[in-house]
């Protein structure tokens, strides 16, 4: 498969992704490596929806995406100015994730492409986070490939080489627990409410991270490889161990916990690292931070001064699209539609066309 770029005008894609508990929709125009603009973007939480369960509730998901999907989408095409026929393909996120969302968003897409007239490209959720960071178009032309990426959201946290589009060579992932799902877990446990990752990293503000001695899980050892379940579960003891917790209990709960998980993440990356560094060389430029838990600053920081002492630039998309959202599936199919005959030669597989099935797993290394 090329990577070149046959474009000569840009492109102009809608994009819908229903994969957990954001009902969204958008359209970007632009071309790879000359910047793009979101032409509108919408995005509804389900927040309200399943904060009393404590987490997301599959079934009340996907009834809030049949509810929604259908206003967000005519108010993307609305507020971007712009009818189906103005539309150079339709992308919806087909996997992995919550499956009766997928297929909810992808069902939709399907029908709206098949009324059309418009190509229809399934895209891997895992893939447009992916790609994001080279959505902005501050950012378009200084993230060539190939980049190592860290992917760290709710459902995964992976370690990854991105050689181009719809190219992802897996270099670690989690064993268990995903860092998101620790954080969410941290935050039901110390009844922080939802969403878990921003009450953890509020409360870790004014804790202090040294007062609870927790695991660093996998530290030291080969591989790239992380794993969450443990620190989640020493969180759990010491909470007991507590009994009744006050406001500064929980707080330096929360301090120690976000720097255990800061350090875990750079132990496995600083591997990685080094193996993309030392295949690429000069060619070895940036690394890229993706994904929900992108947005914590603790991490942020920890992954810049780590990339910065291996000569990495690192370069993360603004934090509205790190969370789920259309935008970025929009660009992923953008991406292969403007791959040189990938769209028109390929009728099967990846592409799948209308055919395309929903996924509740779809490994981003498959491709």
């Amino acid at each position: 498969m090329s990577d070149a770029q046959t474009l000569t005008s840009p492109l102009t894609v809608l994009g819908i992704e229903t994969s957990c508990d954001e009902t969204a929709a958008a359209i970007v125009r632009g071309r790879p490596g000359h910047g793009a603009e979101i032409l509108s973007n919408v995005v509804f939480s389900q927040l309200e929806e399943h904060a009393p369960y404590g987490g997301v509730v599959p079934e009340i998901a996907a009834r809030a995406h049949i509810d929604r999907l259908d206003a967000l989408t005519a108010q993307a095409l609305e507020e971007a100015n712009l009818g189906f026929d103005d539309l150079d393909g339709i992308a919806a996120t087909a996997g992995p994730g919550l499956i009766g969302g997928v297929i909810v968003g992808l069902m939709t897409a399907k029908g709206m492409a098949a009324a059309s007239g418009v190509p229809f490209v399934p895209i891997n959720h895992l893939e447009g986070h992916a790609l994001t960071v080279r959505l902005s178009s501050d950012l378009a032309n200084d993230v060539p490939f190939p980049y190592l990426l860290l992917l760290v959201s709710g459902g995964h946290c992976q370690l990854l080489v991105v050689e181009g589009v719809g190219r992802y060579r897996q270099l670690g992932t989690t064993i268990d627990d995903a860092v998101g799902e620790a954080f969410d877990k941290t935050a039901k446990l110390l009844g922080l409410g939802i969403p878990g990752g921003p009450a953890v990293e509020r409360h870790a503000n004014g804790g202090n991270q040294k007062r609870f001695t927790l695991p660093r899980p996998l530290k030291g050892r080969p591989g790239c490889d992380f794993s969450f379940s443990g620190l989640k579960t020493a969180v759990r003891q010491a909470a007991t161990n507590l009994g009744e917790l006050n406001a500064q209990d929980k707080a330096d709960l929360c301090a120690s916990f976000q720097a255990a998980v800061c350090d875990s993440l750079a132990n496995r990356t600083v591997r990685a690292m080094a193996m993309f560094t030392s295949e690429f060389g000069e060619e070895a430029r940036h690394f890229v931070l993706a994904g929900g838990v992108a947005a914590n600053s603790a991490i942020r920081s920890t992954m810049t001064d780590l990339a910065s002492s291996h000569g990495l630039e690192m370069v993360v998309p603004p934090v509205a699209l790190c969370t789920d959202n259309g935008a970025m599936i929009a660009w992923a199919g953008l991406e292969h539609l403007s791959l040189e005959g990938h769209f028109r030669e390929r009728s099967s597989g990846r592409m799948g066309t209308l055919a395309a099935p929903p996924r509740a797993r779809w490994p981003l290394s498959s491709q």
